[in-house]
């Protein structure tokens, strides 16, 4: 699949919505923080160590002013908090050398993975396992599956730069799924909640949002049916992309990649004290 430019603005201004969706419910929850609309993307700080505190969407939609920056970079430093940027390789070069000017270090990359839809079949469901729409009387159980997961990241591949505390993760999942349209699911194994996985479509756009599996349950298929499920009920809405993003070289990107997913392109992940 190749992506061309038009392709990642398109799904960079989702992940801009969907970061400034999510923090703004943060600031909503707690009276704190802020979203800031920055050369169509977003600046955003959400709580202290969020997931959603990052500055996301840039390089689209001109180039900010010396003004601009300034005045972001006094609001993550009157918060205490580093700036950290993600930074598509297809966005303006300019960006890049006016983040390096202002003191601001590379630190890490992220993977952006996408396949068309209905695109390829994808493997059936294994036999025994069951994916449904997960509802709000099984929320916290849901939410304890995912946060686990992100709380233990792939080992394999780039390390990532970042640790979460369970609580942060759990708090960031809660926001999100009550009001960015993140959809969750569970998937049934003998009889048991196995595993839990969410989607949020944009514009055409699936965004996989996350996937996890119970210890007990895991290689016996219950991710790849996750996964299945979700794409196909992409499709049914209308979607015609799929976006999932991965540390590089980790267990995830090998495991999307071996389900028809192509690397569009890489974020860099730039930070400044």
């Amino acid at each position: 699949m190749f992506c061309s430019t038009e392709l990642a603005a398109r799904i960079e201004s989702a992940e801009t919505d969907l970061i400034a969706t999510g923090s703004s419910a943060a600031a909503a929850r707690l009276g704190e923080g802020f979203t800031i609309p920055l050369a169509g993307g977003v600046a955003s700080f959400a709580e202290p160590g969020s997931p959603l505190n990052k500055v996301a969407g840039l390089g689209f939609d001109g180039v900010p002013n010396v003004q601009e920056l300034d005045e972001i970079e006094k609001r993550y430093a009157a918060v205490g908090s580093p700036i950290q940027v993600e930074l598509a390789q297809l966005a303006d070069p300019a960006f890049a050398e006016l983040l390096t000017g202002r003191g601001y270090r590379l630190v890490n990359f992220e993977n952006v993975l996408g396949r068309a839809l209905p695109g390829p079949p994808t493997p059936a469901i294994p036999e025994g396992i069951e994916v449904r729409p997960s509802d709000d009387t099984e929320f916290d159980l849901w939410l304890d599956i995912v946060a686990d997961g992100f709380a233990h990241p792939d080992t394999q591949g780039v390390a990532s730069h970042e640790e979460f505390p369970r609580e942060i993760i759990a708090s960031a999942m809660r926001d999100l799924t009550a009001t960015a349209g993140v959809q969750r699911y569970v998937a049934i194994r003998d009889g048991q909640i196995a595993g839990g996985a969410s989607v949020r479509h944009h514009s055409g756009i699936a965004q996989l949002t996350g996937a996890a599996t119970i210890p007990t349950h895991r290689r016996h298929g219950v991710q790849s049916a996750l996964l299945s499920a979700r794409l196909e009920r992409a499709a049914t809405a209308g979607c015609d992309i799929a976006v999932i993003t991965t540390q590089p070289g980790s267990k995830s990107q090998q495991n999307a990649q071996r389900r028809g997913f192509d690397l569009l392109y890489t974020r860099a992940i730039l930070v400044k004290e």
